[in-house]
């Protein structure tokens, strides 16, 4: 299954946490934060949103900071991914 986003919603994928801190403690899973940089795995056509024209910015295959709770997720093939809107993306990771 394919996921195709519509209008400024964007399809990302979290790029996986740290286990390890960087003097070497391992972390448990409960201890990690919910990783903020991500994968843009799809990016919907922009359009009229509200009343406004939005363009998109990003393109698929960028990696972009996200908002820590921002987004819908879901779990397609054993993968999960966020669903968010364009304006939830913090800043493009060049």
């Amino acid at each position: 299954m394919k996921l195709k986003p519509v209008l400024d919603k964007v399809v990302i994928k979290a790029i996986e946490a740290e286990e390890t801190t960087k003097s070497g403690l391992i972390l448990s899973s409960g201890s990690q934060e919910k990783p903020q940089i991500c994968e843009v795995v799809e990016v919907g056509p922009g359009g009229i949103v509200d009343g406004t024209e939005v363009a998109m910015f990003v393109k698929k295959g960028q990696k972009v900071v996200v908002a820590k709770y921002a987004g819908t997720e879901i779990k397609i093939d054993d993968v999960d991914y966020t669903i968010i809107r364009q304006s939830d993306i913090l800043a493009i990771v060049e």
